[in-house]
């Protein structure tokens, strides 16, 4: 299970690699390392939004991190749940009434994270993550630090809403470009949700030769 996030003056239940990896860390970053913690052992670290771009030229000059493994986004804001909007569907998973920040905690709804590695060094890797504004959600951009970050960026952009500040071209990948909204945002309607209710625990299809009347044990042999 993964820790709570950890007071910048203590270490949580590192591997020795990470222990390492958070002395580097707050030698470079200082008071702009905000917040750590841990899960399964790995290092996992806050940084404050105006270190973001710092922090990945750390990791990659200083710690020898040269490999990004990817960047995304969370929405800590806890999933409307189908039974709360009406439809009686009580099948998916429950959610949060409130929100619950992970590792190394949250200052309010959205983060961007990213997580980094060496390759040539086994166990050699750190979790980054930042605070985002909700009204205003933009972080910088990682693409000047890690040429591979271009692709992740725009995935986020398109899904989050989130805005990567010295980005070379953020464009649509999936999506077309008059689509309105951010698909993985907790607050973006479910089409799915609203034509059929999740499926699994209240709702189950018959199986081939089963009738909806019959019982549990299915059709007869």
């Amino acid at each position: 299970m993964a820790d709570t996030g950890t007071a910048v003056g203590a270490a949580p239940d590192l591997s020795e690699p990470a222990r390492a990896i958070l002395e580097r860390l707050r030698a470079e970053l200082g008071d702009a390392l905000v917040e750590h913690g841990s899960a399964l052992g790995a290092l996992v670290v806050r940084v404050a939004p105006d270190a973001w771009r710092r922090a990945a030229e750390v990791c990659k000059e200083r710690l020898g991190c040269d490999y990004l493994s990817f960047v995304s986004a969370i929405d800590w804001m806890p999933a409307p749940s189908a039974a709360e909007e009406g439809s009686g569907d009580t099948s998916s998973p429950v959610q949060p009434k409130e929100m619950t920040f992970g590792v190394a905690g949250s200052a309010g709804r959205f983060q961007v994270f990213a997580h980094v590695e060496s390759t040539h060094r086994p166990r050699w890797g750190v979790t980054l993550k930042t605070d985002v504004d909700a009204d205003d959600p933009r972080a910088e951009s990682w693409v000047p630090v890690y040429p591979g970050a271009d692709w992740h960026e725009r995935e986020t952009w398109e899904m989050f809403g989130i805005v990567f500040d010295g980005h070379p071209a953020l464009r649509h990948l999936y999506l077309p470009a008059e689509f309105e909204g951010h698909p993985l945002r907790k607050d973006f309607p479910l089409l799915a949700r609203e034509v059929k209710p999740w499926p699994g625990l209240v709702d189950v299809e018959p199986m081939p030769g089963e009738s909806a009347d019959d019982g549990e044990g299915g059709a007869d042999a």
